[in-house]
């Protein structure tokens, strides 16, 4: 018999491994780009077995007893499954863009080594069933995304990557507390043992602190716009496939087993909205391509905490949907900002213009992917976004739904914006003299990104199936 249990483990130590073995074989001279994107792509194929074996039922367990109450219990439910998979493929192709975008790069091995133990911490938080192993791979987290952020070295970057390290520290503080509010209220921190249990509604607080800090969500939103100054793979995986999404994760896998106070749901749906609708403002003034599409990710992010918070069957599933689209057309939103900084040698948008007719690769993955993130059919944003709101009606308050209405309206317009100045009006400046886009490893991610962005539109009935059977979401 297939041993699915020992499957969910490699899931969780192979990306450890490969990240343990790249400062060794960088002194064989072996590429860590090639080692790091051989991590990511077998972390993927285990995790998409996984998700598959999962389907049918089957969810291992792991566990080994630890005092204190902190047993390293792993659980591979659907939810868990299904966010491995999505997380470990998006990373698998961002590992295969930096091999174009930092193969020169005197810290490469330095930063393949910090993705892996990023993705390896992702995937042992996403399958961990015990607070305090939430907490500890919340906090190595944390740690990678300090490096990662503070990669160039220079002043700027360093004091940025500094404050996303302590904003979101300080948001762990608060899980922390959480964590022994509960072992204190509840005698475990164990959420298979939490199942339909109640928790105090400091506690609650605690870890919605604690998710808004990771998520980027007002009034903890401002580090992530500076967390722009990072290689563009290190943004597209701190915003489409890792850092940014174990917030709204974490929120969502606690209380699936915990009961969310109603009176805390419909705080988190009004200051998601307020965050939402603050970025999607911001977004329309911002003339730093990176920050406009940073201040969208906090804007997104908004919907995926309302569906959470809605709850039941369909806002699960409308949220988990909801995370994947917007993960691979992010992801490639970023990834193309980090092309056409690679042409153009500036992050100021005012500076760019008509770069639709040099750089059509791009233009075209670029305006698919921001056609996703709009909710525009029949791309799979579309169908994510619809969802929300369908999941949202009759069950949210009017007021909520009104104000997320809008920021749809402003994602609309800020993402319309960027596509004109940058690719359609008038060249500020001759961008003719490179031949080429970018390296083939960069221009071959963003188009399959930009294609997924348009065949989980067209057959949105396989995620959307399989989500809806897992959590109970069907239409």
């Amino acid at each position: 018999m297939f041993d699915i249990t020992g499957l969910m483990i490699f899931t969780v130590l192979f990306p450890f491994v490969g990240a343990l073995l790249i400062p060794i074989l960088k002194h064989f001279k072996l590429d860590s780009g090639k080692v790091a994107l051989f991590t990511a792509a077998g972390t993927f194929v285990s995790a998409f077995l996984l998700c598959y074996y999962v389907s049918f039922g089957l969810f291992p367990v792991y566990r080994i007893p630890m005092p204190l109450g902190m047993d390293f219990h792993l659980l591979g439910d659907a939810m868990s499954a299904f966010m491995a998979a999505a997380a470990s493929f998006l990373s698998f192709i961002i590992m295969y863009y930096s091999q174009g975008y930092i193969k020169e790069s005197a810290y490469k091995a330095e930063f393949y080594f910090a993705a892996m133990l990023f993705l390896g911490a992702m995937m042992g938080l996403v399958f961990s069933a015990n607070l305090a192993w939430i907490f500890v791979f919340w906090e190595i987290t944390a740690l990678c995304s300090w490096r990662l952020v503070g990669y160039f070295r220079a002043d700027s970057d360093i004091a940025k990557a500094n404050k996303t390290f302590l904003i979101t520290v300080f948001g762990a503080l608060f899980l922390f507390l959480a964590l022994v509010a509960i072992a204190n209220s509840n005698g475990t921190i164990d959420l298979t043992e939490l199942r339909g249990a109640t928790i105090p509604f400091y506690a609650t607080l605690f870890i919605i602190l604690a998710a808004f800090s990771k998520s980027a969500i007002f009034p903890f939103s401002s580090w992530l716009p500076d967390a722009g100054v990072a290689p563009s793979p290190v943004t597209a995986l701190l915003h489409a496939a890792v850092l940014v999404k174990i917030g709204v994760f974490a929120f969502a896998k606690i209380f699936t087993f915990i009961i969310l106070d109603i009176t805390a749901a419909e705080l988190v749906m009004y200051v998601a909205a307020i965050s939402s609708l603050i970025a999607g403002a911001a977004a329309l003034k911002e003339t730093n391509i990176k920050r406009v599409i940073a201040y969208s990710t906090i804007s997104q992010l908004g919907f995926i905490f309302f569906a959470i918070a809605i709850g039941g069957g369909l806002g699960t599933t409308a949220a988990f949907l909801f995370i994947l689209m917007h993960g691979v057309a992010k992801g490639g939103l970023f990834l193309c900002a980090g092309i056409i900084e690679h042409k153009t040698h500036t992050k100021d948008i005012t500076k760019m213009g008509g770069l639709a007719k040099v750089m059509p690769i791009t233009a075209l993955a670029f305006g698919f992917c921001a056609l996703s993130v709009m909710g525009i059919p029949p791309f799979g944003g579309f169908f994510s976004k619809f969802m929300v709101f369908l999941a949202a009606a009759g069950e949210a308050p009017t007021m909520a739904i009104v104000l997320f209405a809008f920021a749809a309206l402003l994602t609309l317009a800020y993402l319309t914006r960027l596509f004109h100045i940058v690719f359609i009006a008038s060249p500020k400046q001759n961008f003719t003299k490179s031949k080429h886009e970018a390296p083939h490893q960069m221009m071959i991610s963003v188009s399959v990104l930009a294609i997924l962005s348009l065949l989980l539109g067209l057959f949105v009935q396989w995620p959307l199936g399989y989500l809806s059977t897992m959590f109970g979401g069907a239409l």
